[in-house]
């Protein structure tokens, strides 16, 4: 996975022969990357004890984009003692599809930090720009845990803008500090830690410590919060507890970006307040939403407080205007939302009261229905789904597009034949809802991608259709599957037989 290594004698002997044939093919291409792939992955990864690995795909504009970073971070990187080996693997060919699988590999580019011979896989956490990489694996490739000896320590590895976790210990061994080293490298992409003899040197919390005692410092609410319980599970839990604000903040500070991303991947709840930071009500929002937030606190509930100026991505994903602001919104796990526009400060304290008593009615992102529906293939948005496809009392073939979705686009002329070759039959109805404009009950369709297609059957019968997408797959699809409703109109079958008989 490296590059070219320094003359590659530096590494360990175990991996001497390998690296040492790489860094000539490097040398003679100027590539300090090392290229793996199923051939040669498990004998470079197995003979070192810490290895990058980037999985990426050749179309994939983040990776082009990554692409010379990576490359300046090897070649910086390749001077370290020992050198820290950089690798990519192409996870789009076909012969490398079994890695890719074997390390969940959904997304490009990812990079796993692979340690022990591969024995530890690790996500990489870190900056995609070359000096940031390469801070961040010299930090990585170290200790998991920084001894601290001097006030000066500390002041060199504890940033108080992020978290920092510590031992203070009698004496460095026994269970209590083989835990926490075991704690430290288990979670050491996610948090810096060090350990002391001294709480004297840590500068929060109290100096006189006469156990073994987890300390953690955070740059919110209390400052620091210690915790003695050494079973690595218990400890686990604690820090990740621990290190959650009680209300985190979304703006224009690196520093909070962090917090925000532990807040989005909580398995909570999420109560979103978004207004504009620099309005005279911003401090008594900020005050009356910090109180509910510490009174909910660990009832499943996170809480978030947003600056407008920078939340229009947020904004836009759940369908909201500028002039609703201020707004509170809370998402739970069945993905339903609530929603209370033009908020004041005195809202918010009764309206999370509700939302908690479950007195609440969710809020539906929708397009409005339209007025005039009269092309082959007929809109469905959020507010008529019931309506126009569950009791339509039809075969409904309904498809969740994205307006920007090259794949959607294809699409489209073929779902407008399919459904001019059923416009004649009553119980047939081909439908497209902009899945990025209306929300979708998650409960009912499972979309991961666009396009995605399901097929509602006049009885109910609901079917994800995954089939090839052609005209002729689809129709045949819908003729096995639908149901017959309608009778044939007397009416309109007259003149037909009439004509027969002249």
């Amino acid at each position: 996975m490296a590059t070219r290594v320094s003359n590659g004698l530096f590494v360990f002997v175990s991996s001497l022969f390998i690296l040492l044939n790489v860094s000539i093919s490097a040398a003679a291409e100027g590539e300090y990357v090392l290229t793996l792939d199923s051939s040669n992955f498990s004998e470079t990864v197995s003979k070192n004890n810490f290895v990058v690995v980037e999985f990426y795909a050749p179309w994939c504009g983040h990776c082009k984009k990554l692409a010379p970073e990576y490359e300046k971070a090897a070649s910086i990187l390749s001077s370290h003692d020992p050198p820290v080996i950089l690798a990519k693997v192409d996870a789009n060919d076909e012969a490398n599809k079994e890695l890719a699988s074997e390390f969940q590999i959904s997304g490009f580019p990812t990079i796993k930090i692979l340690r022990n011979g591969g024995r530890n896989a690790q996500e990489y956490k870190g900056p995609r720009d070359a000096d940031g990489i390469v801070t961040y694996l010299q930090k990585q490739a170290g200790p998991a845990s920084a001894e601290i000896k001097s006030v000066e320590d500390a002041g060199s590895v504890i940033d108080e803008k992020k978290i920092f976790v510590v031992g203070v210990f009698p004496e460095f061994s026994g269970e209590a500090f083989e835990n926490f080293t075991i704690l430290a490298e288990k979670l050491r992409s996610d948090y810096d830690f060090g350990h002391t003899l001294d709480a004297k040197l840590i500068p929060r919390g109290e100096s006189s410590v006469d156990r073994p005692t987890l300390r953690l410092l955070k740059p919110f609410d209390e400052l620091f919060v210690d915790f003695q319980d050494f079973e690595v599970d218990a400890m686990e839990k604690f820090v990740e507890v621990a290190s959650v604000p009680i209300m985190t903040i979304f703006n224009n500070d690196p520093s909070n970006h962090p917090f925000v991303i532990k807040f989005f991947n909580s398995p909570n709840a999420k109560a979103m307040l978004f207004l504009n930071f620099s309005s005279e009500l911003a401090d008594a929002f900020k005050s009356k939403y910090n109180d509910v937030a510490g009174l909910y606190k660990g009832k499943g509930v996170s809480f978030l407080l947003g600056d407008l100026e920078y939340s229009q991505g947020a904004f836009q994903y759940f369908g909201l205007k500028d002039d609703q602001a201020p707004v509170i919104i809370i998402q739970n796990n069945n993905g339903q939302k609530y929603l209370k526009p033009n908020l004041e400060p005195d809202h918010i304290t009764p309206w999370l009261k509700e939302y908690m008593d479950g007195n609440l009615k969710p809020f539906v992102k929708s397009e409005p229905i339209p007025e005039a529906d009269n092309e082959p293939v007929k809109v469905v948005v959020a507010d008529s789904l019931q309506d126009k496809v569950f009791n339509s009392g039809k075969n409904v073939l309904l498809e969740f597009y994205a307006p920007w979705c090259g794949h959607c686009k294809k699409l489209a002329p073929i779902l407008d034949e399919v459904a001019v070759s059923f416009e004649n039959d009553a119980d047939v109805i081909i439908a497209k809802l902009d899945a990025t404009a209306n929300d979708i009950p998650n409960d009912t369709f499972d979309v991961q991608g666009y396009p995605t297609l399901y097929f509602k059957s006049a009885s109910g019968n609901l079917l994800q259709y995954d089939g090839d997408r052609t005209k002729e797959d689809i129709i045949e699809f819908i003729k096995k599957n639908q149901d017959k409703t309608s009778q044939p109109d007397p009416v309109k079958a007259e003149p037909n037989s009439v004509k027969d008989e002249l």
